[in-house]
């Protein structure tokens, strides 16, 4: 196919039925670049000789380096199609169609993730390739969930085939059982996300029934009643992968073939007179062909017979022969037959070359070319934007109203309407979705480019050259010109060239451009349109939206951007002039009526590694400011935080994720020397029972362990405090149910402020958001019910703290660290009783003061001095304090609850040395503040009175390996504190999937050392898992017999907690306890001067 000019390219963006927009998803390492490199060989844009070695969308220097693609890119393919259509007169008519395909590559490597999410967001359909060695892998998987969560449409790619012949040494029946096993569990994968959407959707129908019952008594289960227990059967045809349906490719992109049943159904049908539609049904499954009777038959009528399913009699036979004779044995001979069969024209000087590989791409390119077959299954199988946008709007717009694919919501305003029918006439509102933002460097950008110019403009050029020379030559002969002297055609030098240092001065640094989809209307350079934050709600229309003028339009080629006057409906595209209105993604739209916002991007994995960043030259903090501005707009993963301490602090996906920013920064945005503090990794602090007794000897009674009685420096009051530990059940409820806490207390404080209108329903508004990006949501009512249960089960369970979880939930007076932790306050003080936590009712106490009528309804204040009044927020800041800075190394706390028990007001104490009153209310703020150190130290000396545990944060790392590195696999994996969880024989290979969990603080370094050690043959992917106990006691020390018999005094073995403990201690500035000489012995010189 001829190299085609963006011109034309631009053209063919109007015609919307001929466009398709499509991702290519993978694991890391399966063959998405080097399928992508095969297509990009058909529109000339590269050679096809280089295909697969040139990488040409992996644009980036480090990309090329590693060999992984880092960042989504898009192209825009053109395609052209002929069919034969038989007239009424019975002659056959050629009919030509020209296609565009916009093509987007996306990462495989976990860290890059949210790459995927926004290449999928701007897509109709997808290729998600499988290697058919490695199978389905983890982020297979998660590209599958994200292609079903957007409604992308996927077609299956089995790539690396070659690799069954040459490595593994299948037999063509053996590869077909294989890749058979393989394809059900695709299937099993796209079944479970269908099962789970259906159960979903039972379990909501239920509870509206319910709640449409008018809250009824539950009736009692009826043994006589027939129960309807079915749930409503859904067609799920259309979710599974079938290659007799045409949506599998089988092939191998790097020898650049491929093929789907249909080719060899239509080659065949002729041979053995079947229809074509019928042997596509049969060259897939358990079908035999009969060769004496000539018809297909199912296995149950074999009788014996040893005959081979078709798909490998007529498709893998052929495949196997053509590399068994030309890489596996070299056979000349053959080959020459397979390549007269075949009636392909293979030239002299390939057959005669001394590298396979040049033979075997010269017979599959006229054979089974790898870009047609991949370019008809995307016409084929995936839908044009119109199709598409009538079933993946609604969800996007919706995201909470559930409806059956073949059932799409109806339109309810223009815009809608205008949306789902990919509307590109010029009156048609203008809506479309930024995804995220990419850096080009401004002299990269087409106005800023030197232009390759044409053979007319060349010869244009020249002519006026000549003409300008015969009138100077006419100029000089005649004696008319003005002689200048040296020194002003120096200064005119000097002039030209401080012109041209300023032009190049403006070249330097980094645009940053939109990368984006338009659903709707036409944009045009110059058009005014508005930005939507992803917080915009169009109940409050003024709020997160800007007005900007589209300074410019590209069409996106890779590495190359093309400048476009105007784009229409349905296309990728990128745009300039978002700089400062959109940071990670939005909505332009050109009006704001009726327009939905649909922004906002969940991602899949939360950053975990965060490192604090300085200049190496403290004069250029402000590039490293501005280069971290550019950098958290360029990156739709990264964190950009500056943290109270003054460090700026970036927060990445992994260790490549983090690589890749650092040298962004270094090399591109802030072009400045960068020192990166040691990867900062988040610990929790937690208590646990472990051996203590749940009473301790005190004073010489005996008291309830964790319970702490402190007064404050001035001994007005004193504080009783006990602490015990939560169980593991609510710990982990609460912690799953954070956002679900935060909205609860957003509407508490929204409630609360007295402000204007427009402020609390920001509140409101924000709570919403938050709300809406937390998948699971539960109101005020459904958080109560749920944790009174988890309660009432905990209690159920028993143990020594059973009896103080009743009627808990009523006296919790808040949640901690930043008040939606997992840590619980809970208010046991006699006579001072608070409204319930979940109580959201805007009924104030009367018998109360107005700045407490909304959280506290009653007070038995026996003292007039002082109040609990005056100390009860007080008591709360010390426990929110405490709680986010634990006392073993200041990182937050989990699963603690400290119960108030008692404020009491020492009167006796407020007496002066002469016998007076002293005015408390004068001291009012000192009291307050020491009340704050009090609580804090209460909370502290209750946490250490139990067993203390540090929580590390985990990474679940996958790895796949054959039998030969799985010794060296295991022996990386211990030495780093890891442990196996799983370990799998994938069936029909030689290779293990090994899955373990990994403390994220011993990952550094991980990747590169299990490569270095199994010599590239592993792999690992690091995904965060959570936060797991590290079942040690920081503070213990041998002192039992035994222990210091096994030992000894000094304790050799190392405890890991202290030194976890110790190191972050260290860096964050706190004191560490070091014995630097122990057990030393004085020394002697007994040699004399």
């Amino acid at each position: 196919m001829p190299a085609i000019t963006p011109s034309q390219l631009s053209a063919l963006q109007q015609n919307t039925k001929n466009i398709r927009n499509i991702c290519i998803l993978a694991h890391v390492d399966h063959g998405k670049t080097t399928l992508s490199d095969s297509l990009l060989a058909t529109n000339g844009i590269i050679s096809s000789k280089m295909a697969g070695k040139v990488r040409y969308l992996d644009s980036r220097e480090d990309e090329q380096e590693r060999g992984i693609t880092m960042e989504s890119s898009a192209i825009s393919l053109y395609f052209k199609l002929v069919k034969s259509i038989n007239t009424e007169e019975q002659q056959s008519k050629l009919v030509e169609s020209e296609y565009l395909i916009n093509l987007i590559d996306s990462p495989g490597h976990v860290d890059f993730s949210s790459e995927v999410s926004t290449a999928s967001r701007l897509c109709d359909g997808g290729l998600v390739l499988i290697d058919v060695v490695e199978g389905v892998c983890t982020q297979t998987i998660s590209v599958l969930r994200q292609a079903w969560i957007d409604k992308v449409r996927p077609v299956l790619v089995f790539n690396k085939m070659d690799r069954l012949i040459v490595e593994l040494k299948m037999t063509p029946h053996e590869a077909y059982i294989h890749i058979n096993k393989i394809l059900e569990q695709a299937n099993a994968v796209m079944a479970t996300f269908f099962t789970g959407d259906l159960m979903e959707d039972e379990a909501r129908k239920i509870t509206e029934q319910k709640s449409n019952t008018n809250d009824k008594e539950e009736e009692e289960f009826n043994s006589d009643k027939v129960y309807d227990w079915s749930i409503e059967e859904r067609d799920d045809s259309d979710i599974y992968f079938d290659p007799s349906r045409g949506n599998v490719i089988f092939g191998s992109a790097v020898d650049g073939w491929a093929f789907r049943v249909q080719q060899f159904a239509s080659i065949y049908a002729r041979k053995l007179g079947f229809k074509e539609q019928v042997l596509q049904k049969c060259l897939w499954g358990e079908y035999y062909f009969d060769p004496k009777a000539k018809r297909v038959i199912q296995p149950k009528h074999l009788k014996g017979r040893n005959l081979k399913p078709m798909f490998v009699q007529f498709v893998l036979d052929n495949i196997w022969a053509i590399y068994n004779n030309v890489i596996v044995e070299p056979d000349r001979e053959k080959v020459e037959k397979i390549v007269s069969a075949l009636k392909i024209k293979v030239l002299p000087r390939d057959l005669r070359s001394r590298d396979p590989s040049i033979l075997l791409s010269a017979i599959f390119s006229q054979w089974l070319p790898l870009s047609t077959c991949v370019l008809l299954a995307i016409i084929g199988q995936l839908p044009p934007p119109r199709e598409a946008q009538k079933v993946r709007l609604p969800r996007m717009l919706y995201p909470n109203v559930h409806r059956k694919d073949s059932e799409p919501l109806e339109p309810t305003n223009e815009v809608e309407k205008a949306l789902y029918e990919c509307d590109t006439s010029v009156d048609a509102p203008v809506v479309a979705y930024v995804s995220k933002m990419f850096a080009v460097p401004v002299e990269m950008l087409p106005e800023n480019r030197r232009k390759q110019l044409t053979a007319e403009e060349l010869r244009e050029r020249g002519r006026q050259q000549r003409e300008l020379r015969a009138a100077q030559a006419l100029l000089d002969k005649s004696g008319e010109g003005i002689p200048l002297d040296a020194e002003q055609l120096a200064a005119m030098n000097e002039e030209a060239e401080a012109l041209e240092k300023q032009e190049m001065e403006a070249l330097k640094g980094e645009s940053l451009i939109g990368f984006s989809r338009l659903y709707s209307g036409r944009i045009h350079v110059g058009q005014k349109l508005y930005v939507l934050g992803p917080k915009y709600d169009s109940k409050y229309p003024n709020k997160h939206v800007s007005e900007i003028t589209v300074k410019s339009l590209y069409l996106i080629m890779g590495r190359d951007l093309e400048s476009l006057d105007e784009v229409c409906a349905g296309n990728v595209f990128g745009i300039g002039g978002l700089e400062g209105h959109i940071l990670k993604n939005g909505t332009l739209a050109s009006t704001l009526e009726n327009v939905k916002n649909m922004a906002g991007v969940k991602m899949e994995t939360s950053p975990i590694v965060r490192v604090a960043l300085e200049p190496e030259d403290p004069t250029e903090m402000d590039k490293l400011v501005e280069g971290l501005r550019l950098l958290n707009q360029a990156d739709p993963c990264v964190e950009v935080m500056l943290q109270e301490t003054g460090e700026h602090v970036i927060l990445t996906a992994g260790e490549l994720h983090l690589e890749r920013c650092l040298r962004d920064l270094k090399e591109r945005f802030a072009k400045i020397e960068i020192h990166a503090s040691a990867p900062i990794v988040p610990f929790r602090e937690t208590i646990v029972k472990g051996e203590l007794s749940v009473s301790k000897e005190k004073e010489g009674a005996m008291v309830p362990r964790g319970k702490v009685e402190i007064k404050t420096n001035s001994k007005f009051v004193t504080l009783r405090v006990q602490t015990v530990p939560l169980p593991n059940r609510i710990t982990q409820f609460l912690s799953k149910h954070a956002a679900s806490i935060k909205a609860v207390v957003e509407e508490k404080l929204a409630k609360k402020a007295k402000k204007a209108n427009e402020d609390s329903e920001d509140v409101v508004a924000n709570s919403g958001d938050s709300l809406e990006a937390a998948n699971i949501l539960l109101s005020s009512t459904e958080l109560e019910k749920q944790l009174r249960d988890e309660f009432t089960e905990a209690k159920k369970e028993g143990g020594p703290f059973a009896h103080y979880w009743d009627d808990i939930v009523d006296q919790i007076w808040a949640f901690g660290p930043r008040r939606i932790g997992s840590n619980l306050l809970v208010n046991r003080i006699p006579g001072y009783i608070r409204k319930p936590f979940f109580a959201l009712d805007s009924t104030k106490s009367e018998s109360v003061a107005d700045d407490h009528a909304d959280e506290v309804l009653k007070v038995e204040d026996e003292s007039s001095s002082l109040s609990i009044l005056d100390l009860d927020f007080h008591i709360h800041t010390g426990f929110q304090l405490t709680t986010l800075n634990g006392p073993l190394c200041a990182e937050p706390m989990t699963g603690v609850c400290y119960i108030v028990q008692g404020v009491d007001i020492n009167l006796e104490e407020m007496v002066s040395a002469n016998g007076e009153l002293i005015d408390v209310h004068s001291r009012i703020h000192i009291i307050q503040g020491q009340i704050i150190a009090a609580a804090k130290e209460a909370c502290r000396q209750g946490f250490l009175d139990w067993s203390p545990r540090l929580l590390l944060a985990m990474y679940s790392c996958d790895i796949q390996a054959n039998a030969e590195v799985l010794g060296r696999v295991y022996g990386v994996i211990s030495k780093r504190k890891g442990k196996i969880t799983s370990e799998d024989l994938k069936d029909g290979t030689s290779f293990w999937q090994i899955n373990a969990l990994l403390p994220v603080i011993e990952s550094f370094g991980f990747s590169d050392e299990i490569r270095k050690r199994t010599s590239g043959a592993a792999s690992p992917q690091l995904v965060f898992s959570g936060f797991e106990m590290l079942d040690e006691d920081p503070f213990w020390v041998p002192t039992t017999e035994e222990e210091l018999e096994d030992l000894g005094e000094k304790a050799d073995k190392e405890n890991l907690a202290k030194k976890y403990m110790d190191t972050v201690r260290k860096r964050k500035g706190m004191f560490v306890e070091k014995k630097l000489v122990e057990h030393a012995e004085k020394q002697r010189t007994l040699k004399k001067n």
